[in-house]
């Protein structure tokens, strides 16, 4: 029976968690809707959980933050060292926003807050032919972030971009680490509540916040990519 540990580095509020779930619960309901018989445990950074022996792993997702991969806490330094061990054992393994960010990082690339401002909202990126993970030729989205991998680490491939996020998701060397910047794990009222976060806590603009509201009328293509990503974190290799 396949098995995922969630590395949770960051907490939904109480409000928004008893409304839309923590992000493991987000997680574990994105990919049980693609298979049923995954079963899951979840480290818990912000409770001071000790992370795993890496020999003991199916599969690693490590979820999204307010924290940023350049912050100085003492836990992202162990977090990178164990993203290395996990890709060099070759542990399936995928990031997401923050995990995405810390994955390129420890890997050797180049992340940092973003000139571009906040991406908040459905956004609709172009899929890279023949990349063997995500179908289709554009896919939408929900993303909430100011964060972007700026530059990937050597031999990562893109696979998914947009003209705001040059670098949305990541295939790294070996093929089995992936990591993506927007968050398929979120529903369209959780994606709505980041808006509102965003505006009220981040500084973003009421402009952006606004259109951002507004794309989320439009339907999410959320199961596509969870689908992508349970499988590639269950399928053996």
């Amino acid at each position: 029976m396949p098995h995922v540990t969630i590395i949770e580095t960051g907490l939904v509020s109480p409000a928004n968690r008893e409304r839309h779930g923590s992000y493991p619960e987000m997680f574990e309901k994105m990919i049980a809707a693609a298979d049923p018989t995954v079963t899951f445990d979840t480290i818990s950074i912000p409770a001071g959980e000790d992370l795993p022996d890496i020999g003991e792993l199916g599969s690693i997702l490590i979820t999204g933050s307010s924290a940023g991969v350049y912050d100085n806490f003492d836990w992202i330094a162990p977090l990178e060292d164990f993203v290395r061990a996990a890709h060099g054992a070759g542990v399936p393994m995928v990031g997401v926003c923050f995990g995405h960010q810390l994955i390129a990082q420890a890997l050797g690339g180049v992340s940092r807050k973003s000139e571009k401002g906040w991406g908040l909202g459905r956004h609709v990126y172009d899929v890279a032919p023949g990349n063997g993970i995500v179908d289709g030729a554009r896919i939408a989205l929900a993303a909430s972030h100011q964060d972007q991998v700026i530059t990937p680490p050597p031999g990562a491939k893109t696979i998914l971009s947009s003209d705001f996020t040059e670098h949305a998701a990541l295939l790294y060397p070996g093929g089995t680490t992936m990591s993506v910047q927007p968050h398929p794990e979120f529903s369209a009222g959780y994606a709505l509540a980041c808006c509102e976060m965003a505006h009220s806590k981040g500084g973003a603009p009421d402009g952006v916040v606004a259109t951002a509201k507004t794309s989320l009328a439009k339907p999410l293509e959320s199961a596509r990519l969870g689908g992508a990503i349970a499988r590639f974190l269950t399928q053996s290799r």
